[in-house]
This record gives C-alpha cells, structure tokens and sequence, in this order.
C-alpha cells in the first residue's frame, strides 16, 4: 500500500498549530497565535494575544477604541511576545516563528532580541501601518527573514469525534 499523499507539509502544520493557539484568545475582534518551531522542527513554544497571567479576562477591557487606559491595548500581550516569555527557557537562537499576522514593531523588538531568525506569516493587512514598517525596517537591518507563507490548502478540519480516529 502506498503512503498517503495529503499530509500536512511542515509549514502547513506549524501554521496550523498557530491557527489553533489562536483559538485560546479571549479578544472579541482580533485572534493571534504564534508557534516557534527550530531547525530540527521541534516546537519550543505557542502563544496567543492575551492578559499576562493573574490579571482575569473579566477585569480588563477588550474595547478597541476610546481613552487609552480603558482600552486593550495597554494590557493585551501579543502572541509572539506571549510564545517568546512562554518558551521553557531553551535558546530560541536561529529559530523560525509561525504567526497569522506580520508581528507589530513591539513584537519585532522581542523577536530579534530572542534570536528568531525567521518570520512566516499569513496575512500582511497592516502593511502600509507605521509600526509593520518599523518592524519590517528592523527585521531588515537585523538579519531576520520573513516570508508570507502561500497555500494551496485553504482549511484545515479538526473533528473531535473519537469514532473518526
């Protein structure tokens, strides 16, 4: 019998495990996650946009517009931040990160900082923004590829029903 032939490639499931870490936000307009993965495709670590730990889901605002301090944005760690400080203390040196939208200069800071050498991204929508230009600008002068990942798979169903395994 031949080996089946619609795997998953290995961008397709690293991807795919960011997608699902995704999931795990609590952020009503915006889902992120983040997967690091080393040259030896072992993931090091996942994230996702989130509170820090101890501060409750409840308590903090998820409102996008209004006076900063009652906004989310003063409080919500990004995915990629969350799967760097998530990581169980490896070295994170020369690895890539898989991230649905091209990480905001903050992220970059971190990324770069942690020894990431590369970023593949789904979605580029923020692209003409000051801060993906700065991320961009920063990833340049660092060293730090990044590459928006095409697929020709377009979704990928996870069921939870025992009898399909």
């Amino acid at each position: 019998m031949p080996k089946r032939e619609d795997y998953l490639t290995w961008d397709e499931y690293f991807m795919g495990v960011a997608i699902l870490s995704a999931y795990r936000s609590k952020d009503p307009n915006t889902q992120v996650g983040a997967c690091i993965v080393n040259d030896r495709n072992h993931i090091m670590s996942v994230g996702y946009n989130g509170l820090p730990m101890g501060c409750s889901d409840d308590e903090y605002p998820w409102e996008r517009d209004g006076d900063s301090f009652n906004t989310k944005y003063p409080y919500v760690c990004h995915a990629e931040l969350n799967a760097i400080l998530n990581n169980a203390g490896a070295s994170l040196e020369g690895c890539r990160i898989y991230v649905a939208l091209f990480p905001c200069n903050e992220c970059a800071k971190a990324i770069i900082q942690s020894g990431i050498r590369k970023v593949v991204y789904l979605s580029d929508k923020y692209a003409s923004s000051a801060s993906t230009r700065a991320s961009k600008r920063m990833f340049d002068s660092a060293g730090v590829e990044y590459t928006q990942l095409k697929l020709d798979r377009k979704n990928l169903i996870i069921n939870f029903d025992e009898k399909s395994i």
